[in-house]
């Protein structure tokens, strides 16, 4: 079963940093989130860095600093080149994992370069992880260079697939040709962000990852799709799968925890 909310965007101020490709209207309350969570019989979440507040990671900082630190961590965003002291300030916040949203043909990150490799040493010293949201296509070439970085690697949103056909599907074929995947995990989320039927994907996914490396997410609060999403979402797949495992490695968060 699922027991934690594993990527959902908590927000008091809606104040967009940078250039940004899209901005909410109204913010997304941690109050409200922990309502949701508490609706749904879950047990926490992690609350990952929204994209239009960019590496400004104060108010993920500040939502952290209020909740239970066994049942609730963060995924920040950050520059390639954060320093050690900066990384270490996250972790301290309670922070588990840097975000890369590549989507909508940002630029890939050289992971062959000096800075990348650094920044892989710097997590894995720190527990720390890293999270990518990229489109299936791209995904697909990039999972070779990734599999050798040496940190634990989360796909968004069952890697943002783009066939009907799950057996078709670009990321998921090139997963299948991996000699190593042991360190990729993957967030069972946002299905209106790509197929609308992902089961076949995620059935894929559970045969060559195997278990344990399955979260579940809501998505919440659905930026660019809050009119037909629901925050419930991919949830009833914990009927099969299970997130204790994966949760407790990535986060560090605990479902015996007390509250």
């Amino acid at each position: 079963m699922f027991r934690f909310d594993c990527h959902a965007h908590v927000y008091e101020r809606v104040i967009p940093t940078g250039s940004v490709r899209y901005v909410p209207d109204h913010p997304a309350p941690l109050a409200t989130w922990r309502k949701k969570i508490n609706e749904t019989g879950l047990t926490g979440g992690v609350i990952v860095q929204v994209s239009f507040l960019g590496t400004d990671n104060s108010q993920l900082l500040d939502a952290l600093s209020q909740v239970d630190e066994n049942r609730f961590a963060g995924v920040a965003v950050t520059d390639l080149d954060v320093t050690e002291a900066d990384l270490e300030r996250l972790r301290q916040g309670r922070v588990r994992g840097l975000r890369w949203n590549l989507v909508g043909d940002a630029p890939l990150p050289d992971l062959d370069s000096g800075q990348v490799r650094q920044l892989a040493g710097r997590l894995q010293d720190l527990g720390m992880h890293i999270e990518i949201q990229l489109e299936s296509p791209r995904l697909a070439g990039w999972l070779q260079p990734l599999s050798r970085l040496g940190v634990p690697v989360v796909i968004d949103h069952v890697g943002l697939p783009v066939s009907a056909d799950a057996g078709r599907e670009p990321w998921l074929e090139a997963l299948s040709d991996l000699a190593d995947r042991s360190s990729f995990f993957v967030k069972l989320s946002a299905p209106y962000r790509g197929v609308a039927d992902p089961s076949g994907h995620i059935a894929i996914l559970h045969r060559l990852l195997g278990d344990g490396r399955f979260v579940w997410g809501s998505d919440w609060p659905h930026t660019r799709h809050e009119e037909r999403a629901t925050y419930d979402g991919l949830l009833s797949l914990g009927e099969v799968y299970d997130d204790a495992t994966a949760a407790s490695f990535l986060y560090g968060i605990n479902c015996d925890a007390s509250s």
